[in-house]
């Protein structure tokens, strides 16, 4: 913990990288590890995987969102101590942005302004026919399958399996890599692609990574922590 503080301390554009485990401490369920979301039987004779894919969702919405509203949207989540921390360093000037592969928006909800989600937003949607936005309320409330006005189906802006990360947000992120002079990974097992990928464009001084269990990249790291993040990161909330 001494070496982490000495890392903050010295950074001046830090960037955060995080996935599934930054959101496990506000109860919401990670997706590889053992106790995951993958490790579970979906209850409809399909792989969580194939469930979430594009092709499902266009041809078994029914079953999509009866899936997706018990899995994937958790509004009674809150924000746990490590997006606390990273909203209280983005306010402190230290900390230039959070890329996220999670989809909960509790980095927003933490006070985090600059956030880049890679694979989109659960309190995001829009109609598939006339492009009508919704928020949140509008999905929950359906019975399972959310319709607009115009009769189109809402779908969420989460970026589905055989679906593209929005090139925008990818570039975005890479540019923030590569400008920062200390890299904290958190909460992922670093293999999902291309999001994993994006460590590539880091040529910063310090790279940290913080998770629970090892990484590809913790042979390239200047320090590593097998530990929760929020744990981990307690002792920085002011």
């Amino acid at each position: 913990m001494s070496e982490l503080r000495t890392i903050i301390e010295r950074s001046h554009r830090i960037v955060f990288f995080g996935g599934a485990g930054v959101s496990t401490e506000s109860g919401i369920p990670d997706f590889r590890s053992a106790d995951g979301l993958y490790s579970q039987e979906s209850g409809q004779n399909y792989p969580p995987e194939e469930v979430l894919s594009h092709s499902f969702f266009i041809s078994h919405p029914t079953q999509f969102f009866t899936y997706y509203k018990a899995n994937l949207i958790h509004p009674e989540a809150r924000p746990n101590t490590a997006h606390l921390v990273l909203a209280q360093w983005e306010r402190q000037g230290i900390l230039t942005v959070v890329v996220t592969q999670n989809i909960d928006g509790l980095h927003q909800m933490a006070g985090s302004r600059r956030v880049l989600e890679l694979h989109g937003s659960v309190h995001r949607n829009h109609c598939m026919i006339c492009g009508k936005k919704y928020g949140l309320d509008v999905v929950l409330a359906a019975d399972p399958v959310p319709y607009c006005e115009c009769g189109g189906i809402i779908r969420p802006d989460v970026v589905l399996y055989e679906e593209s990360l929005d090139e925008d947000v990818l570039e975005q992120s890479m540019r923030e890599m590569s400008r920062a002079d200390t890299l904290i990974v958190g909460g992922t097992s670093l293999a999902v692609y291309p999001a994993a990928g994006l460590l590539q464009f880091f040529s910063g001084t310090d790279l940290v990574l913080i998770n629970r269990d090892p990484t590809p990249a913790d042979r390239l790291a200047t320090l590593v922590i097998h530990e929760p993040i929020g744990a981990t990161f307690a002792e920085f909330l002011a």
